[in-house]
């Protein structure tokens, strides 16, 4: 199944109702770009605010924090790229 496919068969279950022929799918994407933004961004927030496992060990809590933010940039890339 195609991503066109997916989103379309996704809105079906939602029961979004849309234009169909060669733009009638433009805001159903621009739809689905805002909602992918929305959960890329609170999950990368998550990812940034967790609390190291190891607090008490510096150099090990410095290491899981910034295996934290890297992990929150590379959510945050990969939302670039549906955009």
């Amino acid at each position: 199944m195609t991503e066109t496919e997916t989103l379309i068969k996704m809105a079906k279950e939602a029961g979004w109702e849309y234009a169909h022929g060669d733009s009638g799918y433009e805001p159903l994407w621009r739809f689905a770009a805002l909602v992918r933004a929305d959960e890329n961004e609170a999950c990368a927030k998550l990812c940034e605010l967790l609390p190291p496992e190891w607090p008490d060990q510096d150099g090990i809590a410095q290491a899981e924090k910034a295996t934290m933010m890297d992990c929150a940039v590379a959510i945050r890339i990969r939302g670039q790229a549906w955009q």
